[in-house]
């Protein structure tokens, strides 16, 4: 006796963890070594009817990458199969804080020094930060400019070992 065809359709978990895992693949267009999972602005995916529902959070309110990060979760979704939606969510507002320890990795392995963590602190705040070089992981740094390839980051030289590099701006 063959089992009823409703054995074999995904359960909402399932189709909820594949929505995910479609939607947390898309690169950050300007960073493309992380995800937007990577960055914690992914921040749920839902199945609202047939409808999986992807909640982004922009990393700072002008960021020009808003639309087209959006538009490639949207994409991702679609092509997994599924109709789709993605809702900016502003509040609370998106933090260094949030991204995770595999992307503070993938940054320091492109070249990217990854923000230093405690977002709130004071020493933040007045750019009184120790940036450590992503190659040689000196801290005899010096910030050449403050803004570096997009307003996210700022640029830095190591004294130690001479090569210049972006780091990802503590928000």
């Amino acid at each position: 006796m063959e089992a009823p065809a409703a054995a074999f359709l995904p359960t909402r978990g399932e189709e909820r963890s594949r929505a995910w895992a479609a939607a947390a693949s898309v690169p950050d267009p300007e960073v493309p070594c992380v995800t937007v999972a990577d960055l914690g602005i992914l921040r749920s995916v839902e199945m609202d009817g047939d409808v999986a529902v992807a909640k982004v959070t922009p990393t700072y309110s002008g960021c020009p990458a808003t639309l087209a990060i959006e538009l490639a979760v949207e994409t991702a979704l679609r092509e997994a199969g599924f109709e789709a939606r993605v809702e900016r969510v502003i509040s609370p507002a998106w933090t260094t804080d949030w991204i995770t320890a595999e992307g503070r990795e993938k940054l320091r392995a492109y070249g990217i020094a990854p923000p230093v963590e405690g977002s709130n602190s004071i020493r933040a705040l007045f750019g009184e930060t120790v940036v450590s070089c992503p190659r040689c992981d000196s801290e005899e740094t010096e910030r050449v400019s403050e803004f570096g390839s997009t307003p996210c980051k700022a640029h830095y030289r190591c004294t130690a070992c001479r090569e210049p590099f972006d780091y990802f701006k503590c928000i």
